[in-house]
């Protein structure tokens, strides 16, 4: 048995992992979603991006599991607060597993290296949370009426702070066994910090002919990687 720990990305709490738990569940691996402080039932939790990465491993240690059996998964924004608790886990981590992910840069937040001023201003505008997309933004990305409506509904306000922050690495993350699951409704190529850790012999590159949220529109195939990523590693 494989032990999954799933992390989903901005606005999103671990509702979103529903359909595709339960698909690693009925391949006899176990799954656990995770909500990180601040969204969807935490609402209300103070949160930075050291709260996110302490409850990635908090989380794991919950599992009380030895070594190598632990595979983190993170979904755009997250993939940051997971690349951080991957290298706390020692040699309890398995793999980790980049799904259209950003990933941690030592001094860098995820608001860096792309034009995004009109994030910084929008969580000014709000309180100090990033506030969720709309119907609209979910256009191309391979999803149906009813799954971006359930995407919508179900968002919450992101704390801005987790954003902001940068992220503080003590070594490289291509010395991880890590797997990046590249959508490519949402670019056809990895961004380039991704590119580079794509040249360490621990990476492995999986491609997905779907937009951003696979967990929403192709469930299936996309536990079906997660569930071989960790195979005869």
């Amino acid at each position: 048995m494989t032990h999954f720990v799933l992390v989903a990305g901005s606005w999103l709490g671990a509702w979103a992992w529903d359909e595709v738990a339960a698909e690693l569940r009925a391949a006899g691996d176990d799954a656990r979603p995770l909500t990180l402080s601040g969204l969807a039932e935490k609402q209300g939790v103070p949160a930075g991006l050291e709260t996110h990465v302490r409850d990635i491993v908090g989380e794991a240690a919950r599992l009380g599991l030895g070594p190598q059996e632990v595979v983190l998964v993170g979904h755009s924004y997250s993939g940051i607060p997971v690349g951080l608790a991957a290298e706390r886990l020692g040699d309890r981590l398995r793999r980790v597993v980049f799904v259209d992910a950003n990933v941690p840069v030592d001094g860098q937040s995820f608001l860096s290296g792309w034009p995004s001023d009109h994030v910084r201003e929008a969580i000014a505008a709000h309180g100090g949370f990033w506030p969720p997309l709309t119907e609209e933004d979910f256009a191309g990305q391979g999803l149906t009426d009813d799954q971006i409506r359930r995407i919508v509904e179900g968002s919450t306000p992101h704390p801005g702070a987790t954003l902001t922050e940068p992220a503080a690495l003590s070594r490289s993350l291509g010395d991880l066994p890590a797997t990046y699951v590249k959508c490519l409704l949402d670019g056809d190529e990895p961004m380039p910090a991704v590119a580079e850790l794509l040249k360490s012999e621990r990476w492995e590159l999986v491609r997905m002919d779907t937009g951003h949220w696979p967990m929403f529109s192709q469930p299936r195939e996309l536990a079906r990687i997660l569930h071989e990523s960790a195979v005869d590693r």
